[in-house]
C-alpha cells in the first residue's frame, strides 16, 4: 500500500487488535473465555519454549496435541501460534512475529509463510471507508469484539450509513470525543455479543454459516410471518439473527432504529 494515511487495521493501536484472519474465530468454540484461554495458554507455552528458531517445532507439537481444533469451516486455517502480545491481554497478534522476538522473523514456520502474513490485508482494508475505520479504533477497546465488529462490513456499513442519511453527512471520527454518542454506538456493537434473537448454532457467524466444507449466506424467511423484506435484513443477518414469529422482527427493528433516534436525538443536542 503506498498511501501514506492508510490505516492497517490488524494492530491499530496498544488497547486492541484483530486476529481474525488467523482463524481465531473459526473454532467451534470461539466464546470469548474459551479463546482467552486457547491464546493465555500459548503465549505461556511459546514464552517458555521458545529461545530461537529450532525451538517452534516443538512448540507446534505441544500447541496440536494441548488444543481442540475442532472447526466451523475447514477452509479457513486457524493459526497455531496467535496468541497475547502484552501482558495485559488487550492485544491478539503472531507470537513469531519479529517484533515478539528481538528482531528476529519467525513466520517462515507458519502455514501461510512470512511474505503473505506481511503482506495480507482483509477486505475491511478495502471496503469500510477510512473515517468508519478511525470511529471503530477510537472507540472500541475489546479485542475480542473489535474483531468481530471490523470483519463485519454489512454490519459496520449499514449502521453509518444509516446514520449518515439522517445527519445529512458523513460521521467524522471527533464526533466520538462525545462520551454519549460513544455509548450509542456501542450499545449498537456490543448487540454482535448480546443480540437476544440470535441463533446459537455453532455453525453460524454473521450472515454465514457452515457446513465444515462450504459456507452459505443465511436467509430470513419475511413471507413467512408475512412480512416484507425488512429494511435492516443486513444487520439481521450480521447478527446472526433466528425470528420465531412477526412479533420477534418488529422488537429486533425497533431496538435498532430506537438506538438510531437516540443517537440522532444526542446528535442534534450536541453539534446543532
Amino acid at each position: 500500500m503506498s498511501d501514506s494515511n492508510f490505516i492497517i487495521l490488524c494492530q491499530p493501536d496498544e488497547g486492541k487488535s484483530c486476529g481474525a484472519c488467523c482463524g481465531l474465530y473459526n473454532y467451534v468454540d470461539s466464546s470469548r473465555s474459551s479463546l482467552t484461554q486457547r491464546l493465555r495458554s500459548r503465549t505461556k507455552r511459546f514464552q517458555k519454549l521458545v529461545k530461537n528458531s529450532g525451538d517452534v517445532e516443538v512448540y507446534a507439537k505441544e500447541t496440536l496435541a494441548a488444543e481442540d481444533f475442532a472447526k466451523r469451516y475447514e477452509v479457513i486455517y486457524c493459526c497455531e501460534y496467535l496468541g497475547f502480545l502484552d501482558k495485559e491481554e488487550k492485544k491478539v497478534g503472531c507470537l513469531l512475529h519479529p517484533e515478539q522476538n528481538s528482531g528476529l522473523d519467525l513466520r517462515a514456520c507458519s502455514f501461510y509463510g512470512q511474505e503473505l502474513c506481511a503482506r495480507h490485508f482483509c477486505p475491511s482494508h478495502h471496503f469500510i471507508p477510512q473515517s468508519q475505520s478511525q470511529i471503530l479504533i477510537k472507540i472500541i477497546d475489546d479485542w475480542y469484539l473489535y474483531g468481530l465488529v471490523l470483519t463485519d462490513i454489512d454490519l459496520v456499513t449499514t449502521y453509518f450509513r444509516l446514520l449518515a442519511d439522517r445527519v445529512g453527512g458523513e460521521l467524522k471520527p471527533d464526533v466520538f470525543d462525545n462520551v454519549s454518542l460513544k455509548n450509542i454506538v456501542l450499545e449498537y456493537f456490543d448487540w454482535k455479543l448480546t443480540w437476544p434473537f440470535r441463533s446459537l448454532e455453532t455453525n453460524r457467524m454473521g450472515k454465514y454459516y457452515f457446513d465444515g466444507s462450504q459456507y452459505m449466506i443465511s436467509y430470513i424467511d419475511y413471507a413467512k410471518f408475512g412480512r416484507d423484506i425488512s429494511p435492516l435484513n443486513s444487520i439481521f443477518l450480521s447478527l446472526s439473527s433466528s425470528f420465531k414469529n412477526a412479533e420477534e422482527i418488529e422488537t429486533a427493528e425497533k431496538m435498532i432504529w430506537s438506538n438510531i433516534e437516540n443517537f440522532i436525538a444526542a446528535y442534534r443536542r450536541n453539534f446543532y
